[in-house]
C-alpha cells in the first residue's frame, strides 16, 4: 500500500464557519461534506481556500456501503465528481449503513454494521465495487455508536483489520468514535489502536461530545474533552498521523476557541505551530519506512474468502438491518438480544437529529409554528411512527402536508402560511377536506 502524502492539521469546513477557518492560522486543509457541495458552484470561501492552495478532502455520508445493498452507481459518481472538482488526493465515507430497501427506510445518522463474517464479505463486496468506480483512493471510517448487535463474532480491530488486508481500503480512524465505543460499548481504545493496521492510516478525526445518564453522545457541537486528546496522543505514539482534523457541526464556538482547539491538537501529535512555517498542502509523501516505524510485520498473504453465496449473505444482513431500522424509526419491537433501552436512546437520538436538520433546511417552518419547542413537539409526534424514506427535504414536505391534514396549526393566519410554504414547493394545491379525512383513517387503520 502506497503511503498517504502528508496532510497536516486541519478542520471540517462548514458554511456556518466559512469566514472564520479562511482566517485560522496555519491552516494546512479541510474537509467537506460532500453532499452539501455543487461541483460547479463552489461557495466563494471554500474555492479562495482552494486558490491558496489548501487541500480539500470530500467526506461521504450517505453511501452506505455497510447496507445490504450494492452502492448506489449514481452516488459513487457523485463522491468521484467532487473528488475531481477538488483535486483531492482520496475521498472519505464511514463503515455505516444508512437504509433498508425492504421496506424502505431512512436513518438518517450511520449506524453498525454487525460485526459478523456475513456483514464482513457484504462491505468487502461494496468496498471493491466503490474502489474500481472512484478515481482517487477511498478511506473509511470507524463510527460512534450506541447500541451493540448480539452474536457478534469478531472484535472491531479484527473487523477493520480484515478490512484492509481484503481490500487494501485505508482507514480514518476517529479517536472521538473509539471514546464514544469505550463508554457506550466497553471497548478499549487501545487495544484497538494495537490491533489494526496503522500503516493503512489516511488521517485522523477528532470531536467533542457529552455524556448524558452514562451514555455518551458523539454530537459534534462541544469541545474536545481531554480524554479525547488522550487518545490522539496514544495513536500519536504508535504512528505519525498523515493528517489530523478537527470536526465541528454545530453550536460553532467563536473563532479564537476554534484555534485553541486546533492549538491543542498541534500538541498531542507534536505538529509545528502556524509560526513555525507549517507543511504546505502539497508536501511531499513520506517514505514508506517512516509509515511502517513500530509496527509488527504482518502477512502478505490475504484471508482466503468464504465460499458462501454472497447473495445470501445479503439478503441475512438485509433482514437483520432492515428490522433493527423498522425499530429506531417506525417503533416496531425491538428485535430479541438488543438491549431495549439503549435501541430506545437511539431512537430519540434519530429523531431529535432528524428535526434539527429538516429545521435547517426548512428554517420558515418553526416560525410558521411559533418558535423552535413548538416545532420541535410537533415534529416529533409526527416522526414517532412516520419513518423518513426520501431524505430530509421531502420529509419537510411530508411534516406539513401531515400537519394541513390534520387542519393543523390551530391559528387560521399560520395555516395559510404553512399552506402557502407548502404549496410553494410541491406545485401543488394542499389536499382537499375529503382527502384529508380519508388519509386519517388509512393512518389509524395501519
Amino acid at each position: 500500500m502506497k503511503p498517504m502524502a502528508h496532510l497536516g492539521v486541519g478542520i471540517g469546513w462548514r458554511p456556518e464557519i466559512a469566514d472564520a477557518v479562511e482566517r485560522l492560522p496555519g491552516l494546512d486543509w479541510v474537509e467537506v461534506v460532500a453532499e452539501n457541495i455543487c461541483p460547479g458552484h463552489l461557495p466563494d470561501p471554500l474555492r479562495r481556500l482552494l486558490d491558496r492552495g489548501v487541500r480539500v478532502v470530500p467526506h461521504g455520508v450517505s453511501l452506505g456501503l455497510g447496507g445490504a445493498d450494492r452502492p448506489d452507481a449514481a452516488k459513487l459518481a457523485a463522491l468521484g465528481e467532487r473528488a475531481v472538482a477538488l483535486g483531492a488526493p482520496l475521498v472519505t465515507e464511514h463503515i455505516a449503513f444508512v437504509r433498508a430497501a425492504s421496506p424502505a427506510l431512512e436513518a438518517g445518522h450511520l449506524l453498525p454494521v454487525q460485526r459478523t463474517r456475513d456483514a464482513l464479505d457484504v462491505l468487502c463486496e461494496n468496498v471493491r465495487i466503490a474502489q474500481d468506480a472512484l478515481p482517487v483512493p477511498l478511506a473509511l471510517e470507524n463510527i460512534a455508536a450506541l447500541i451493540s448487535w448480539p452474536g457478534e463474532e469478531l472484535t472491531e480491530a479484527q473487523f477493520l483489520t480484515e478490512l484492509v488486508e481484503r481490500t487494501e481500503v485505508r482507514l480514518l480512524i476517529d479517536v472521538a468514535n473509539l471514546h464514544t465505543n469505550r463508554i457506550n460499548r466497553g471497548e478499549d481504545p487501545a487495544a484497538v489502536l494495537d490491533a489494526i493496521p496503522l500503516e493503512a492510516l489516511a488521517y485522523v478525526h477528532v470531536a467533542g461530545g457529552i455524556e448524558r445518564g452514562g451514555v455518551w453522545h458523539d454530537t459534534h457541537a462541544h469541545p474536545v474533552p481531554a480524554v479525547v486528546l488522550d487518545i490522539l496522543a496514544e495513536l500519536r505514539r504508535r504512528v505519525d498521523p498523515p493528517g489530523v482534523l478537527l470536526e465541528r457541526d454545530d453550536d460553532f464556538p467563536a473563532e479564537a476557541e476554534l484555534a485553541g482547539e486546533l492549538a491543542a491538537i498541534r500538541k498531542a501529535v507534536g505538529a509545528p505551530g502556524p509560526a513555525a512555517a507549517p507543511a504546505p498542502a502539497c508536501a511531499p509523501e513520506p517514505a514508506p519506512e517512516a509509515q511502517a516505524q513500530a509496527h509488527p510485520e504482518r502477512p502478505e498473504e490475504r484471508p482466503e474468502e468464504r465460499p458462501e453465496e454472497p447473495e445470501r449473505a445479503r439478503v441475512r444482513v438485509g433482514l437483520e438491518q432492515a428490522v433493527l431500522l423498522s425499530a429506531l424509526v417506525a417503533g416496531t419491537p425491538v428485535p430479541e438480544g438488543f438491549d431495549r433501552q439503549r435501541v430506545r436512546v437511539q431512537a430519540r437520538a434519530l429523531a431529535a437529529k432528524r428535526a434539527g436538520v429538516v429545521a435547517k433546511l426548512a428554517p420558515e417552518l418553526p416560525g410558521i409554528l411559533g418558535g423552535e419547542d413548538p416545532f420541535r413537539e410537533a415534529f416529533l409526534a409526527y416522526a414517532r411512527n412516520r419513518p423518513m424514506t426520501a431524505g430530509y427535504r421531502r420529509d419537510a414536505l411530508d411534516f406539513a402536508e401531515h400537519l394541513l391534514i390534520q387542519d393543523l396549526p390551530a391559528d387560521p393566519a399560520a395555516r395559510r402560511r404553512l399552506t402557502s410554504w407548502w404549496q410553494d414547493r410541491v406545485g401543488a394545491r394542499p389536499p382537499r377536506r375529503i382527502v384529508r379525512w380519508a388519509r386519517t383513517f388509512v393512518g389509524r387503520a395501519a
